[in-house]
């Protein structure tokens, strides 16, 4: 699923138009950005949280010339389903990948 199809999903769901959807998305995600640059925490229950974590810088490798290239230390997003989302994404799953039961020795 992209953005686009995200807002359209918005829009048919709600019943607003294609641009107050996008609106709508546009605050959601730019809220998350402002809130992981900040250094907040987001959890969204039932669905997962949002955090940073810290890298450490490194030496890394140039694969086109083998040179050694320092790689400064960074923060990048992170995000943790919870087991809510985990669930209902395996459920699906299990249903169609589950091996047949066998009869009871009753029947």
């Amino acid at each position: 699923m992209t953005k686009a199809d995200l807002i359209e999903e918005v829009s048919r769901v709600v019943e607003f138009t294609r641009k107050e959807s996008e609106v709508i998305v546009e605050a959601i995600f730019d809220s998350v950005v402002k809130s992981l640059r900040e250094g907040d925490k987001i959890e969204i229950r039932g669905f997962g949280s949002f955090r940073t974590r810290q890298r450490q810088s490194r030496v890394g490798r140039n694969p086109k010339t083998g040179a050694r290239v320092d790689v400064p230390a960074k923060r990048i997003p992170y995000f943790k389903p919870s087991k809510e989302l985990k669930d209902l994404v395996n459920q699906e799953t299990a249903g169609a990948a589950a091996p047949p039961t066998a009869a009871s020795p009753d029947a």
